[in-house]
């Protein structure tokens, strides 16, 4: 198992297939983009999925999440989602993304035998959106939403950052909507993983917020601490059910103590936390030669150190904390 000294085990493996990404969040990335990572630096199809494999045959890994940059990005993305559901024991099998690509690959997707996705959307004003992601392509996600619903990848998830001045407002109406297209809803905290390192405790938009806006219009009721387990978001019923919306916390209410996940980045390294500092490289034992070669379970006795060294938490709440050097869109969802 991969067991960090705290007692957590990791069951659930992010991985990240690229750092490309075809919008520009402000919350993410400046305007020009970013400089990609090189694509010999990449991990190819098949680096992923021995990675996956090792991680669900040997190391106990239950769930898989593909994630970006954006994953519908990646050529390959629905062969490897193919291979990985053939796995034994199969893994429940995920994806991020930003829905811009979701109409064209939903039922190609739901075939290869993924399970579910969620969709980034932070606003349902299309000028708002442009706004946002610098890009116009507020009707692409909606309908790649719509697609999705359709080839039965449920429950879809839309993930959703509020900014001060932007989208603050819209809590209620994109909770109206979601429980109307039968959508859940889940709110994040911005959190300090923007390329210009420009995040700012002060002024954001807080769960504490996000409550308050939403019960100004819908009664709200806690499902309760025993059934969230190690999910990072808090969940209500949304005037007593069945609809059900999330707020993950990330920077007010860590949910550390309870965290289940490694990350794989989509140059082969193993981080042990969204704000983990250091990296353990996996790549390089993949592409050893010879005497060199590693086998499966050297590559899993590598995993296996890197995540026993895992921090007690984020680091958030330290006056100390350093942001990380890269980015979400480099780090994985």
């Amino acid at each position: 198992m991969l067991i960090d000294t705290y007692g957590r085990v990791a069951t659930d493996l992010r991985v990240s297939l690229t750092d490309r990404c075809n919008l520009r969040c402000t919350y993410c990335m400046p305007e020009e983009g970013l400089q990609w990572l090189a694509k010999p630096d990449l991990l190819t199809d098949d680096e992923i999925v021995r990675l996956v494999r090792i991680a669900v045959t040997r190391l106990g890994v239950e769930e898989v999440r593909f994630t970006g940059g954006e994953p519908l990005l990646r050529p390959g993305l629905v062969s490897i989602i193919e291979r990985c559901a053939a796995l034994e024991p199969r893994p429940r099998l995920s994806l991020t993304t930003n829905g811009i690509g979701l109409k064209r690959t939903a039922r190609a997707l739901k075939d290869a035998g993924l399970d579910r996705v969620n969709v980034s959307l932070d606003t349902l004003r299309p000028d708002v959106f442009k706004t946002l992601t610098r890009r116009d392509r507020h009707r692409d996600v909606l309908e790649g939403l719509e697609a999705a619903r359709a080839a039965g990848l449920t429950p879809v998830k839309v993930n959703t950052v509020l900014m001060p001045g932007l989208n603050d407002d819209e809590a209620p109406d994109l909770l109206a909507w979601a429980v109307e297209n039968d959508y859940e809803l889940r709110f994040i905290e911005q959190m300090p993983l923007d390329a210009q390192h420009g995040w700012k405790r002060e002024g954001m938009i807080t769960a504490g917020d996000i409550l308050a806006s939403l019960r100004t219009r819908f009664d709200l009721t806690a499902e309760g601490t025993d059934e969230r387990g190690s999910a990072p978001a808090e969940r209500w019923l949304v005037d007593g059910g069945p609809h059900r919306v999330g707020v993950i916390a990330s920077v007010t209410r860590p949910f550390c103590s309870a965290c289940d996940r490694t990350r794989l980045t989509a140059d082969g390294q193993v981080r042990t936390c969204l704000f983990a500092t250091e990296e353990t490289d996996l790549r390089a034992a993949l592409r050893a030669e010879g005497d060199a070669a590693a086998t499966d379970d050297e590559i899993a006795r590598i995993w296996k150190r890197a995540m026993w060294g895992k921090k007690a938490g984020s680091g958030l709440d330290d006056p100390a904390f350093l942001q990380p050097a890269r980015p979400m869109s480099a780090i994985g969802g």
